[in-house]
């Protein structure tokens, strides 16, 4: 049985529901969306996307290599892991019957994803070193389907380990694959306003009121509902929490940046200027391992949650005129128009020059439409660089793909204009957030 990217497969569903999340927010006169968070968490996704690519390499590669390698099959004699189509029947009804050691066997493999991945999500908000990885899906102060897709491109990184008892028993790299994709596809649909509680089902399943609590930066929020689909795991160890009154979302420290790759990269920095300023090597190692806000006395102190009030929050929202935020927005939709195809081929030969130099234009073309959002100098010159590199590019393969590379070449040079008419809009230096306008 051939593995199904069920995540690429659900992408034109993510859109759909986030365009017609919009669309209810605007009928119900609510503001559930805004322009630059939203094209900031749909970058994080992206990226993730894009980095994914390359790190399977490392988490899905280590996992195949236990599993054939140092399994319990391969010392004692336990049967394998059934993972045939858990379905079958005629032409008319190809999914009419059950082949029950199949569907009861990936039915496990689903549950038993889901118990690792609490421990995964837990773990991540207990750990230092593993919430700067996960610290990207929390950055947002909205809190909308869009968020859902608002991942890290580095967590995977640090957390294969926790999947490896699958591994271990047998389970082929297919079922994992596939069970952890569908896990994530359920946690989409949980990440909106528009649903109230569910009755009985907050005993059962993780719900959009339940998550609202775990995107909570209220005390009391803080650290629960770590649960993927069933929220029985908080229930039994500990950490479930009902929603009261709505959460202020987002960090207990707000990252105030727009760019997708300092979301991503902002947890660990803090880490190393806290690492190196730790005097011993006990201090370090509990700069990495101890809970996210710890510090040695000397240092300060544990840094505690303070007490927030919706109606006192003030959002980070700096003004940005409607060119800029035009601009970013048609870049961004290339972005993504690119995206699609480029994932596909890269996923075939991730050593190729087409999948390395197009990742790295896909990572510097949504940093520097963070960097615009925010009127970043920087930006506008990496920006302006990158469009004339674009058509210059493109000419040169114009006779290759005559079409395609004028096309390419004529919105890179209208885009390069268009930037330029916008200079003197871009006056903030440096990536350090941005406090006042």
């Amino acid at each position: 049985m051939d593995p199904v990217n069920v995540i690429e497969l659900a992408i034109p569903f993510f859109f759909l529901m986030i365009f017609l999340e919009i669309g209810l927010g605007y009928w119900r006169k609510k503001d559930f969306y805004r322009l630059n968070d939203t094209i900031s968490d749909l970058s994080c996704g992206v990226l993730s996307q894009v980095a994914g690519i390359f790190f399977k390499i490392v988490t899905l590669g280590i996992y195949i290599v236990v599993e054939r390698n140092l399994s319990v099959q391969q010392f004692f004699d336990v049967p394998a892991v059934p993972y045939g189509a858990p379905f079958y029947g005629s032409d008319a009804f190809p999914y009419f019957g059950v082949r029950w050691p199949e569907f009861l066997s990936w039915a496990a493999v689903f549950v038993a994803v889901d118990f690792l991945y609490y421990w995964v999500h837990r773990t991540s908000h207990e750990v230092n070193i593993l919430w700067a990885g996960h610290v990207v899906h929390h950055s947002s102060e909205e809190y909308n389907l869009s968020v859902a897709l608002r991942q890290s491109s580095l967590h995977g990184l640090l957390t294969w380990v926790f999947y490896m008892p699958l591994a271990l028993a047998g389970v082929p790299w297919q079922m994992y694959v596939v069970c952890w994709g569908l896990n994530l596809i359920y946690q989409f649909w949980i990440h909106t306003r528009a649903v109230g509680k569910l009755g009985w089902l907050e005993y059962v399943l993780n719900t959009p009121s339940l998550h609202r609590v775990h995107h909570g930066v209220n005390p009391k929020y803080i650290d629960k509902n770590h649960a993927g689909v069933f929220i029985i795991w908080d229930i039994i160890f500990g950490t479930y929490q009902a929603e009261e009154e709505e959460p202020v979302y987002g960090l207990t420290v707000p990252i105030k940046s727009w760019n997708p790759v300092w979301a991503n990269v902002h947890g660990f920095s803090d880490i190393v200027k806290n690492f190196r300023a730790a005097r011993t090597l006990k201090d370090k190692m509990g700069i990495l391992f101890k809970k996210p806000g710890w510090r040695p006395d000397y240092m300060g102190g544990y840094i505690a949650p303070r007490e927030v009030k919706k109606s006192e929050y003030v959002k980070y929202d700096p003004p940005v005129p409607k060119s800029v935020a035009l601009y970013a927005l048609v870049h961004f939709a290339a972005v993504v128009v690119f995206t699609l195809p480029y994932l596909k081929a890269a996923s075939s030969d991730v050593t190729s020059a087409f999948s390395v130099m197009g990742g790295a234009a896909v990572l510097l073309s949504l940093a520097n439409i963070g960097g615009l959002f925010e009127l970043r100098r920087w930006a506008f010159y990496s920006e302006a660089a990158r469009l004339a590199t674009m058509a210059v590019g493109a000419v040169m393969t114009m006779r290759e793909h005559f079409v395609i590379a004028a096309g390419v070449s004529v919105f890179a040079v209208v885009s390069l204009a268009w930037l330029v008419g916008m200079r003197n809009l871009f006056v903030n230096r440096g990536w350090e957030p941005i406090t006042t306008m």
